[in-house]
């Protein structure tokens, strides 16, 4: 998202919209196929393949994304509800304390919840679902207290505003602004996240009174929007509103209203949406993460009503973003915007790969491998998780990054504790909540295994917990655990990588099994399984390259599933580097990474093999060098999302 910039959103039809009262069971934000089925009241309309397991049933144990998530949570924590409900209780003329006057005002965030800003109040909907995810994925009631604590503070705002359920830190007029198509900062799109916090308050912390406030949110959205007419909402869509579609079909899902399902209908954007339904990539050129969250909701009307139509725009969507648009670590875009088919090279930026494309990217690939269970889904999901979302986070401060340059030379540029607050901020403070997500999926048999992260499983319909063991991707090989007390016959579908050339060995109790199976699909153990018994897989990892596809001569690197970078120091880093400077909320769009002249990311392969001017460094894991740069300086590489505080060289010139 980029400063108060224009998107083009959709043109749908106008309808007479009442919003009956809500029952007292709503989904999550982003709701897949198997989650909270207890709570749906619209039966599912899609063919489903593999179904989701609620974040409560799985636990991160130790690793990486355990030390991640933890950082993430001292961070929601470490934030006072008294600053974060500032600028909501100014717009309601709540907090005016007088000169001299012993209530003293909070200090305001800074950066895009500045007061200044048009944009301010989103981070609360990101940092709502951000505690409801962290107690969902730990069980710690510090983090449903501290999302209590905010929902109240929000009840009690829209109760003094008393404008028929509007809740936001900014005027209505925001909205009158947008509908009118005059400038104005992606107002619904603010809305849509505080939506979507508000569901995950009551979804995964079981707070009522966050329904409550949604429920007079909605029936406010559906006065304002029902008089207006289909040109007036082509108009209002052309500005960027997140997934407003999503979140009123996700409210449909649990009402079985239909009165929701016409909201979220308002919500479609024909000019975006129909050439992708006809299979046209019209891409170049438009707001990446303007687009994807329609994508989404489009993935959600397939589920929940059978349209076809949004089914082949979400596959299509898709399929051409990870064809033609995407980085080697899973990002896609160049200043936040698509640019034509497949040219790569030619965006090598300082600007490249704005994280919440990533996260919503990874969104959508969540509901696309539920309706076909397809490898090849679980293997983006990996390359975005590891390469991209795992290193948007700097592991001494706990602080995230808007983009991840791929400019040779750059390094990333890390938002401060509470003058920052960029979409990408805000997206962090669920991705690195949520990683319990996509691990394990289930069919009505077995339980499928996608990603290789030290985790339980408890699948309680079977009486079955799986534990998982592995120092992955450091190690090759992965424990899997069964625990029952009765046998259970179950099968497993163990991920077998598409990047696993070298092939794969299975142990089941220590005695190997015969593999049939390909890279780029499932091995599949059905048996009779006892307390106690183990599987053990090994997925051999070797270099490759990972060309850009219109240059082969321009070429990142990967070992088995983890993007290198070259480690190029800190040379002529300057001003707060590597932190965003706070006085500048904009400093991330168009940085000068001052990058010396003198460094290389040219390799002199002389046509040989990867292995040949790539070697493994002694008792460093994942970590390689080469003598043959240019300079003949030795350079050394390590998995892309261990590089902080430094430059890098992801994409490298190879002679």
């Amino acid at each position: 998202m980029n400063n108060p910039a224009f998107r083009v959103s959709k043109w749908p039809i106008s309808y007479k919209l009442i919003v009956a009262c809500l029952v007292c069971s709503v989904s999550s934000q982003a709701q897949y196929p198997g989650q909270a089925s207890d709570k749906q009241k619209v039966s599912m309309k899609a063919p489903i393949k593999a179904y989701s397991f609620n974040l409560q049933d799985v636990r991160i144990t130790r690793g990486p994304f355990k030390e991640n998530m933890d950082r993430e949570g001292q961070w929601l924590l470490s934030l006072p509800v008294e600053r974060l409900m500032h600028s909501f209780r100014v717009n309601a003329g709540m907090n005016t304390p007088k000169p001299g006057s012993i209530t003293k005002m909070p200090k305001p965030l800074g950066g895009w919840e500045g007061l200044d800003m048009e944009l301010r109040g989103h981070s609360i909907g990101h940092i709502l679902s951000g505690l409801s995810l962290q107690y969902a994925s730990t069980g710690n009631e510090a983090f449903r207290k501290k999302g209590d604590s905010l929902v109240m503070a929000l009840g009690d705002v829209q109760k003094v505003l008393n404008q028929e359920g509007y809740l936001s830190a900014y005027p209505q007029q925001y909205i009158d602004r947008t509908i009118a198509a005059t400038s104005v900062w992606a107002p619904w799109y603010t809305l849509h996240k505080l939506f979507a916090g508000l569901t995950d308050m009551y979804t995964y912390a079981g707070n009522q009174q966050a329904l409550d406030i949604e429920t007079r949110m909605a029936s406010w959205a559906a006065k304002k929007l029902s008089p207006l007419s289909p040109e007036q909402l082509q108009k209002m869509l052309r500005n960027e509103f997140g997934g407003m579609n999503d979140a009123f079909l996700n409210l449909y899902a649990v009402t079985a209203n239909p009165d929701h399902l016409k909201l979220a209908q308002l919500f479609y954007h024909k000019a975006a949406l129909e050439p992708l339904e006809n299979g046209k990539d019209n891409l170049n050129k438009l707001h990446a993460n303007t687009v994807i969250p329609k994508l989404v909701g489009e993935a959600r009307d397939y589920e929940l009503t059978g349209n076809e139509k949004a089914k082949t725009a979400a596959t299509f969507f898709w399929n051409t973003v990870i064809r033609d648009h995407t980085y080697a670590h899973g990002g896609n875009s160049d200043k936040e915007h698509f640019f034509e088919p497949g040219k790569i090279s030619e965006h090598l930026t300082g600007n490249t790969s704005e994280t919440c494309n990533t996260y919503n990217m990874l969104k959508l690939t969540r509901h696309l491998f539920t309706w076909s269970a397809d490898e090849k889904y679980a293997d983006y999901y990996e390359q975005a998780l590891y390469n991209h979302i795992l290193g948007q986070q700097d592991p001494e401060s706990g602080m995230v990054c808007y983009f991840t340059p791929m400019k040779p030379g750059a390094y990333r540029l890390y938002s401060t504790p509470d003058q920052s607050f960029w979409c990408c901020v805000g997206s962090g403070f669920e991705s690195h909540s949520k990683y319990g997500e996509s691990i394990y999926y289930h069919d009505d048999k077995g339980i499928y295994v996608n990603l290789f992260i030290p985790s339980e499983v408890n699948w309680a319909d079977k009486g079955v917990k799986i534990t998982q063991e592995t120092n992955y991707p450091e190690e090759e090989t992965t424990r899997l655990t069964i625990q029952t007390k009765e046998t259970v016959r179950m099968p497993l579908y163990l991920r077998y990588p598409a990047w696993a050339t070298a092939g794969a060995t299975i142990n089941v109790n220590g005695k190997a099994l015969k593999i049939a199976q390909q890279p780029g699909s499932y091995i599949i153990i059905d048996r009779t399984w006892k307390d106690g018994d183990q599987v053990e897989i090994k997925y051999p990892m070797s270099l490759r390259l990972v060309a850009t596809p219109d240059n082969p001569k321009v070429s990142a690197i990967a070992y088995g599933p983890v993007l290198l970078a070259g480690e190029m120091g800190t040379e002529n880093m300057k001003g707060t580097a590597p932190f965003h400077d706070p006085e500048d909320p904009y400093q991330y769009y168009g940085y000068d990474y001052t990058i010396p002249a003198s460094l290389s990311h040219t390799i002199n392969t002389q046509g040989k093999k990867i292995t040949d001017w790539l070697k493994p460094v002694a008792g460093k894991p994942l970590t390689f060098e080469t003598a043959n740069t240019t300079e003949g300086k030795v350079v050394e590489l390590e998995p892309y999302y261990k590089v902080h505080r430094q430059r890098y060289v992801v994409y490298w010139d190879l002679n």
